[in-house]
Parts: C-alpha cells; sequence; structure tokens
C-alpha cells in the first residue's frame, strides 16, 4: 500500500560527500513528526554525530528525512536527548525569535547557485515553536530576514520515556524557489542541530562548516530531487 502515497524512496541516500537524494511522495500527507508513519518508513535517514568543524560529538546524533511532492518539500528530525533546553512559555501561532538560542532543528537551503549568500533558512524546537528567514548573507539583517513568511507547516512532538525529540517541517516549493521544481532539480542545504544550555551548547553538522556560525554557505552540501 506504501505505492499509493509515494513513488520511489531513496530519500538522503548519500551520493558522495555533500549529496544526498530525496524521494517523491505521488499525493500529499499530513506532518506526523513520526518516523514510523508509512510514508516515512522506508525513508533511509541521514545521520550526522559531528560538531560544526567535523570533530565528533560523543553521545550527540541527529537524524534527518526527507520527502518531495509537487508542491512541498518535508524534512523529519529525530534527536535524542539529556536534557531539553527549551522556552518556558512557548507559543505556535506565530514565530519565535531568537529560538535559536534554544533547542533547535535547522534546515538553511537555497537554490541560487550564482550567488550562495541568498538562502532560506528554517528552526523548529521539541515544543512545535518555529522561525523562517530569507537570508542575505552579505548583507545580513536579522529583522528584515524574519519578515519573510515560507508558510510551513510543523509538527513537533517529545517522547519523555525515550528521551527523543521528533520534528518535522512541511514547506511549499513556491517558497524554496520561483523555478518549477522536478526530478533532476537540486539545491544546495546543510541540516544543523543545536542542543543544551550553555555553558554546553552542542552544535552538530550534517556538512562541516569549520566555523562558528552555521551561516556558512560555501560548505553547503547539495539536495537532488528524484523521482
Amino acid at each position: 500500500m506504501f505505492s499509493a502515497l509515494f513513488c520511489f524512496l531513496t530519500t538522503l541516500h548519500a551520493q558522495g560527500p555533500g549529496r544526498v537524494d530525496t524521494g517523491h511522495l505521488a499525493k500529499d500527507v499530513a506532518a506526523s513528526a513520526d518516523p514510523q508513519a508509512a510514508h516515512w518508513k522506508k525513508v533511509q535517514p541521514l545521520v550526522a554525530m559531528n560538531d560544526r568543524f567535523g570533530k565528533p560529538a560523543p553521545d550527540h546524533r541527529m537524524e534527518v528525512r526527507t520527502l518531495w511532492s509537487d508542491k512541498f518539500l518535508y524534512v523529519l528530525y529525530t534527536c535524542p536527548y539529556k536534557q531539553l533546553n527549551v522556552i518556558a512559555r512557548p507559543t505556535q501561532t506565530q514565530e519565535t525569535n531568537h529560538l535559536w538560542n534554544y533547542d533547535v532543528a535547522e534546515l538553511f537551503i537555497g537554490d541560487d547557485f550564482q550567488n550562495i549568500n541568498l538562502y532560506k533558512e528554517f528552526e523548529i524546537s521539541p515544543q512545535g515553536e518555529w522561525v523562517d528567514l530569507d537570508i542575505d548573507r552579505e548583507h545580513m539583517d536579522v529583522k528584515k530576514a524574519i519578515l519573510w513568511d515560507s508558510h510551513m507547516e510543523v509538527k513537533c512532538r517529545i517522547d519523555k520515556e525515550k528521551k527523543v525529540w521528533y520534528g518535522e517541517m512541511k514547506i511549499p516549493l513556491r517558497a524554496l524557489t520561483a523555478r518549477p521544481v522536478k526530478a533532476g532539480t537540486e539545491m544546495r542545504v546543510n541540516f544543523y542541530r543545536i542542543q543544551e544550555p550553555e555553558p554546553n551548547r552542542v552544535y552538530i553538522a550534517w556538512q562541516p562548516v569549520n566555523n562558528q556560525s552555521f551561516h556558512t554557505p560555501q560548505a553547503f552540501g547539495r539536495i537532488r530531487f528524484v523521482q
């Protein structure tokens, strides 16, 4: 019955350093934040366990799964934790500025291969808070960047017994690019996670940025949309 929901699933199957494929969903689904949901079960996760300098982060990891449909990019994070660093009074009705000061999973993605300093930033928290930003790295202005709205959907949940939180983004493709997205389309991408309070903050990156800042677009990898 899986074929009723999606076509070929090889999402985040590595094609070499810094390259991943994302498989196509034939039918849109609700965000579930559940890797056991039918459309996620056969998707092999990308596993990241290194910090932003490419060094191992012992006892810390992030799993990322992706899918795309004709309208959306789906990104599912699985994040084991020891201690959550979250906002005392969360809100899910509007974006939360400075969310990056707490536990978050992040996606940086851009379709411009000529000016790599232009890209989008998406963040979600264990409690379902979110923020999305339109980034111009050469003229960084967070107050301006945060005014942009991708209209993404967010679903997050915390499994306190297993000490794992799950977060899913459902992002309209039109928020990522003005060009048609089809099999073979590629974009520039990096996946990140920030966890635990200071002074023990841990920063996990799929592609090492070798920098204090995740905003290092020259280090981004590539994601390819496949049928």
